[in-house]
């Protein structure tokens, strides 16, 4: 992938793409009609609308049926992400997938979660999975607590990222600004993570926790600092990132313990 606009990597070659995968993999699509109006359609847009047009466009050209559409494109994902890297490197082409369940899926909950779970093994479902957690909350934790305990990595910080209650270019989730404790278990399940990208993931969700609701926030680091793993520690140090530039005399207090552990 070399080196232009993301947005611009959303047009007609990427249309080329999707609808070549699709006919090698033994399914139905008019190439020709869909990459012109995927030309067409994305000439004045920004990235979040050309996302969006193309996975309307394929809905149409897959045959307006959700469940069946959603097959074929599962189909396609190929190879899961062993790396931390590469989600929009390689496999930038996915996110019109993920688009496509997020503005399609909500009526057909679990063939939709499930989708989701391949699709962040190679791009992610952070910004997809918010519908779902929004329609169906205890429903939707439940499965982001059982990702959080799940031997794939890109799974364990979907459970993080994807509940982050002011994930940046996402709508917030109101409902976790308002009371956080359904992600506790999860952060809990993840405090001591061994892969960066996971650890990144729970201390970026504990700086959204702390920000609206601090109490909580700190009483889940004061628990966590009495015994931190490295792993634990660099979270907590992440985690605290604001508050150690505004000299925050508790969160310097943190630091100073699990420095000295």
């Amino acid at each position: 992938m070399a080196f232009k606009q993301l947005k611009l990597w959303f047009d007609k070659d990427l249309a080329k793409m999707l609808s070549a995968k699709l006919t090698e993999s033994g399914h139905s699509i008019n190439k020709a009609k869909f990459v012109k109006e995927v030309d067409k359609g994305v000439q004045a847009l920004e990235l979040k609308d050309r996302v969006e047009l193309i996975a309307d466009l394929l809905l149409k050209h897959l045959g307006e049926d959700y469940k069946k559409g959603l097959a074929c494109l599962v189909d396609i994902l190929g190879p899961e992400n062993e790396e931390e890297t590469g989600m929009f490197k390689e496999y930038y082409w996915v996110m019109p997938i993920a688009k496509f369940v997020e503005k399609y899926g909500l009526n057909n909950y679990a063939v939709s979660i499930k989708a989701l779970g391949e699709i962040t093994k190679r791009n992610t479902s952070e910004y997809a999975i918010r519908p779902f957690i929004e329609k169906y909350p205890e429903r939707t934790v439940a499965q982001m607590l059982k990702w959080s305990k799940s031997k794939n990595f890109h799974l364990r910080r979907l459970a993080s990222e994807g509940g982050r209650p002011r994930l940046p270019w996402a709508s917030k989730i109101d409902a976790f600004i308002n009371d956080p404790s359904p992600l506790i278990p999860i952060l809990e399940n993840l405090k001591d993570d061994s892969v960066k990208y996971v650890q990144k993931s729970v201390a970026n969700c504990m700086n959204d926790i702390l920000k609206d609701n601090f109490e909580i926030g700190q009483s889940l680091i004061n628990d966590w600092e009495k015994a931190p793993t490295k792993e634990c520690q660099w979270i907590i140090g992440h985690s605290l990132r604001n508050f150690k530039k505004k000299e925050d005399p508790w969160a310097l207090g943190v630091l100073a313990k699990i420095g000295e552990k």
